[in-house]
């Protein structure tokens, strides 16, 4: 992506500065003199301004321990006791096998943090936040998952320095396995168990985005879809009931491949549905589908392979098809953030893959050869945005290098 550098040339004069320039190297300056912030809390016009900068940014110096106070809860299944009914701290003390002192820290912590709330005779009950925490078993999953990330976070300038390694979270993460490494893992008992648990994670994680896929865009024009990096099928599994016209076909590397064949099999879909094992990066895909599925896909690689999955997509459609393609998104110039800063560190610790806006994935799928590529608008954007494109011609055009 290309960037502009607004940073005056060396040597450059004053003059030459662009006047946007100058105007904000001066609030740089007034935004962090004492005497301004000595004033700005004195003044009572200006003191609640002061007072919520400052405890955004103890939240961001305190963030590390909020995401552990959720972690611990978690692991201590605190969220779904409290959900069965309120609990005092003997109870819960009993529950947790813990020391009702240090427990009782971990309460309070979770009160502030709205995890939990006081219901009456002292006992502790579910939150605001708690709630969905206790009841989605995805969110759980992914909190978990998380205790593998802070660990590659410890050093987050060593991380930084060894951009494209990636850390502990990339051995989490088979995909990243280059072809020939695939290949030679594919008997190994140990990576095969990999595989599994990162598809059961994506798969526990997976219904928010299959929800706000299927309020948003409509299916009953197609008859045939093809899933690409499907997973164990958690969407088309969903999909096939939301769509009961659909025959439906997942693909994905072989190991996948078989788990989805059994979680079909498993939910009775086994005469609608088929799971064909493959690699997108080197073999071409199924054909005879009329929309093409790539759920939660390219931001998990780099440029290079989301250009051949996308040009895999363009020649296994026929004319008239669509390519629906959901995933986190970078925020645009001026857009409300998102989930940009966690996003990307993220993608940084699997050590492939990075978050990119819709306008690049558009701009890429267009590369492709799809035509009429939009954004379908969805309630959610935080975990997923909808794009389309549609293939309107038979020959993708030339890539000019």
């Amino acid at each position: 992506m290309k960037t502009l550098d607004l940073a005056p040339l060396p040597g450059a004069s004053q003059r030459e500065t662009p006047w946007r320039d100058r105007i904000d190297a001066l609030v740089d300056r007034w935004m962090t003199s004492d005497t301004l912030y000595r004033w700005s809390v004195a003044n009572p016009l200006t003191r609640w301004v002061t007072r919520i900068r400052a405890r955004k940014v103890f939240d961001l110096m305190a963030g590390f321990v909020y995401s552990q106070v959720l972690l611990a809860c978690v692991r201590l299944r605190i969220l779904e006791t409290v959900a069965e009914r309120p609990r005092t701290l003997d109870e819960l003390a009993q529950a947790t096998q813990l020391p009702a002192a240090g427990l009782q820290r971990l309460l309070q912590s979770a009160l502030a943090l709205e995890l939990l709330e006081l219901r009456s005779r002292g006992r502790y009950g579910l939150g605001p936040l708690g709630a969905p925490v206790a009841g989605h078993a995805g969110i759980r999953a992914m909190i978990e998952h998380h205790a593998v990330l802070y660990q590659d976070m410890q050093d987050p300038v060593a991380m930084l320095q060894a951009t494209g390694q990636g850390g502990e979270m990339a051995q989490y993460w088979p995909y990243a396995l280059d072809p020939t490494q695939q290949a030679s893992a594919a008997a190994d008992a140990q990576q095969a168990e990999k595989y599994a648990r990162y598809s059961n994670l994506m798969s526990a994680s997976q219904p928010f985005v299959v929800d706000e896929i299927l309020a948003s865009y409509r299916f009953d024009a197609h008859q045939s879809v093809l899933d690409v990096g499907g997973g164990q099928g958690t969407f088309l599994s969903r999909l096939a009931h939301h769509a009961p016209q659909l025959a439906l076909t997942l693909y994905d590397l072989p190991e996948v491949a078989t788990l989805a064949r059994a979680n079909f099999a498993r939910q009775g879909l086994a005469e609608r549905s088929r799971a064909v094992p493959g690699s997108f990066l080197k073999d071409p895909l199924p054909q005879g589908a009329d929309l093409v599925t790539l759920i939660r896909v390219a931001h998990d690689h780099p440029d290079a392979d989301v250009r051949t999955v996308l040009a895999a997509i363009f020649a296994a459609l026929p004319v008239g098809g669509t390519l629906l393609l959901a995933e986190p998104m970078a925020q645009e110039v001026g857009d409300a953030p998102l989930g940009d800063a966690y996003f990307h560190f993220y993608l940084l610790a699997m050590g492939a893959g990075r978050l990119r806006s819709a306008a690049e994935l558009m701009a890429m799928m267009a590369e492709a050869g799809f035509s009429h590529v939009e954004v379908v608008p969805n309630a959610m954007p935080l975990q997923t945005q909808i794009l389309v494109g549609r293939k309107s011609k038979g020959v993708a055009p030339a890539t000019v290098h």
